[in-house]
């Protein structure tokens, strides 16, 4: 066969869709994907976009005979015709979905004249997953963990960054002077989105926010401190790399905020003390009456699960790959022994809403990284 094409909305890809597009692959020297731009839905990106992102998935996978077309104002299966290609495929997860494309196949055929269909059943681990599956995972602590097992790296990439643009967006007035520059900036390679950040990077900004909201819709918590609170975990790891004239990461990233005019004043001076106060070296003082709720986001990452833990502290290694093993262990323990002393006695999350979620576990993980250094 020489050609054939899948057609979907794609909003987002899968890695269901990348199983079918691999089988199609299979069967035919050369893949159309079509994109179709269907008015009766309201995708999370536009179909431009949504082209662009298919394209970067399939680059990444390396495959150089597919191709991607946008479909508008046509049948997806008449515009294959146009194409001289002559079969669909498409794949079936279940009896439901059988009778919807049987169904859609018989029409594509029978009414408006376009191409039949090639039915694919995907694997177990793949039997659910569909772009409403994805799109419904969003939303709770460790969303971004989860989708992330579902879909190419380019379209986890692109969704995380549209979920913290819309984040961003509600911390400030429509239309207020820098926070595209300054979106831009801490998302971009020279802060977050940052390559040589395996932890400090653009999901851990994701896991803080949704902390952050999560502990507010709990508690009850005003909006005017959730913005706060939010402001300053945009900042708060913003630069990363170790002390410079004699300012830690942390001092860094407040005087960052603080340069960036974004707030002035008293407003300003709140998410400054709160980024200092994520500062673990240092004792801890009152410096701001949200400092619990902040230390409590940055630490949340230790009560985790024991697959996103051990995840965790693999991505610390890699951030640490220049330091030599004996040096790395001798530092990491020392900052474990500090947080299992602070969660001994009650103060590793002071926040009670933190250290019910998150001491118990907590405990485990780094009793259990400690007895691996």
């Amino acid at each position: 066969m020489k050609k054939i094409a899948f057609s979907g909305t794609l909003d987002p890809i899968t890695n269901g869709h990348m199983w079918v597009i691999q089988e199609a692959r299979e069967l035919a020297d050369e893949v159309i994907i079509f994109i179709s731009e269907n008015p009766a839905k309201k995708p999370q990106f536009n179909a431009i976009k949504r082209k662009e992102i298919v394209e970067r998935s399939i680059a990444a996978a390396g495959w150089n005979n597919v191709s991607v077309i946008l479909v508008r104002g046509d049948y997806t299966a008449r515009a294959a015709k146009r194409q001289g290609i002559d079969f669909l495929i498409r794949g079936i997860r279940n009896t439901s979905d059988f009778d919807y494309e049987n169904l859609i196949q018989q029409i594509n055929v029978d009414v408006v004249g376009g191409a039949k269909t090639l039915f694919v059943m995907p694997p177990r681990d793949l039997g659910s997953v569909s772009s409403s599956f994805v799109r419904g995972l969003q939303g709770p602590v460790g969303w971004h963990w989860t989708t992330k097992r579902f879909m190419p790296a380019p379209a986890y990439e692109e969704w995380i960054l549209d979920w913290l643009r819309k984040d961003w967006d509600t911390l400030w007035p429509k239309g207020q002077a820098g926070t595209d520059l300054w979106f831009d900036k801490l998302t971009g390679a020279a802060a977050y989105g940052s390559p040589k950040r395996p932890y400090h990077n653009l999901d851990h900004l994701v896991h803080g926010l949704t902390e952050i909201g999560v502990w507010a819709a709990n508690n009850g918590a005003p909006q005017a401190d959730v913005v706060t609170l939010k402001k300053a975990f945009w900042f708060h790891d913003a630069v990363y790399g170790g002390s410079k004239d004699g300012q830690t990461n942390e001092e860094q990233s407040a005087q960052l905020w603080l340069a960036s005019g974004l707030d002035v004043g008293d407003a300003a001076e709140a998410p400054a003390a709160l980024i200092r106060a994520t500062d673990h070296s240092r004792a801890r003082t009152a410096a701001h009456r949200l400092q619990d709720v902040m230390l409590g986001v940055d630490l949340a990452i230790l009560g985790q699960p024991e697959d996103v833990y051990d995840a965790y502290s693999r991505s610390v290694r890699e951030e640490y790959s220049h330091v030599d093993d004996a040096a790395y262990r001798a530092g990491r323990a020392n900052i474990l022994e500090h947080f299992k002393r602070s969660a001994n006695d009650g103060t590793l999350f002071v926040e009670p809403w933190f250290s019910d979620m998150y001491t118990a576990q907590a405990v485990e993980n780094i009793g259990r990284e400690l007895a691996a250094l």
